[in-house]
């Protein structure tokens, strides 16, 4: 297939990248810069410019089978909920009005976790769950929401087309430029003291992410949701996980809630009076939610691999090992 991929420079974008490129697809992907792809292939074409205006997306998709939509504001430090719809919402308008226009029948969306409800260790949450807080007062979460929405009016219009929304857990793995998730692998990195959060964490890695998003040009249900999850953990457990793979030593403390929760107060204030930073209330919250889900579904449909969480650690610190004079940040 001749393959739109949007958001190809961040973490789930190469890896995507990378899956197509090596299933024999053609893949047109559209970047600000040409120079934040790391990867190149005499089967990639790159388009420079905002796939937000139309006429450099219009370029960009001619002659195209499908279109894979990874691009995103992830950012958590912003403060107005229009900079993520931005692209979060109206980014999938545009690129829907694109599909109608070269009657693209093959759209494959990626979105998050977090606009589905999280369950518990007993009982994980499937994709019937509805958005629960404080992601429900999250920006982010809430753009992303209104991303999918898009897609839904949109389902009713086409049902003769292949429209599918992924929600990706916490990926961890290689390509992660930023870096993003790799951020809470180096708060640990080697450290003998650790304060760890309370919550947790469906951990998984981005190839796995990937390999399903890929499959979904093909496979999967025309409307659906499919939770793209791998091991629920907690975020303890994640960073014992973390040390043993990579041989340190490391004291776990239990972070009081009431101290982290007064430090996200602060970081309200803050940004109240003009500061950029993650630090909020809701933020730190959701540092003590156990974000459990369920996979069955993309297991079972969309063929999606379930690699180990111990790999995962191992292939980002490999990859960030080989590449950091490449890497951001």
């Amino acid at each position: 297939m001749k393959v739109l991929l949007t958001g190809a420079n961040g973490l789930l974008g190469h890896n995507v990248l990378k899956r197509l490129l090596e299933q024999g697809h053609e893949v047109h992907a559209i970047v600000r810069r040409a120079s934040s792809l790391l990867i190149t292939h005499e089967r990639l074409s790159v388009t420079e410019g905002s796939f937000l205006f139309a006429p450099v997306l219009m370029q960009a998709a001619a002659g195209c089978d499908a279109i894979i939509n990874c691009a995103g504001v992830t950012d958590m430090s912003y403060t107005n909920i229009d900079t993520y719809l931005s692209v979060n919402k109206n980014g999938v308008d545009v690129l829907m009005d694109v599909a109608d226009k070269l009657d693209i029948k093959t759209f494959v969306h990626v979105s998050t976790a977090n606009t589905i409800g999280y369950g518990t260790p007993r009982h994980t949450a499937d994709e019937s769950y509805r958005i629960q807080k404080p992601f429900s007062e999250s920006l982010y979460a809430c753009s992303k929401k209104k991303g999918e929405e898009v897609l839904e009016w949109h389902y009713a219009l086409h049902p003769d087309r292949h429209y599918i929304v992924v929600n990706p857990g916490f990926m961890v793995g290689p390509y992660d430029t930023k870096p993003s998730s790799g951020r809470l692998l180096q708060a640990a990195w080697r450290k003998p003291v650790m304060f760890v959060p309370k919550g947790g964490k469906s951990f998984v890695h981005v190839a796995d992410v990937a390999a399903a998003v890929v499959n979904a040009l093909t496979m999967g249900r025309h409307g659906q949701r499919y939770l793209l999850t791998g091991e629920n953990m907690s975020i303890k457990e994640f960073y014992a996980l973390q040390k043993k793979v990579c041989g340190y030593f490391q004291l776990a403390i239990p972070l009081s809630r009431l101290l982290a929760m007064a430090a996200g107060r602060f970081g309200d204030l803050l940004r109240e009076i003009g500061v950029q930073t993650s630090l909020s209330s809701n933020n730190v919250a959701q540092l003590y939610v156990k974000e459990y889900y369920c996979n069955d579904k993309a297991v079972k449909e969309l063929d999606m691999p379930q690699t180990p969480v111990a790999q995962a650690i191992s292939d980002y610190f490999d990859w960030r090992g080989k590449n950091r004079r490449r890497i951001v940040g």
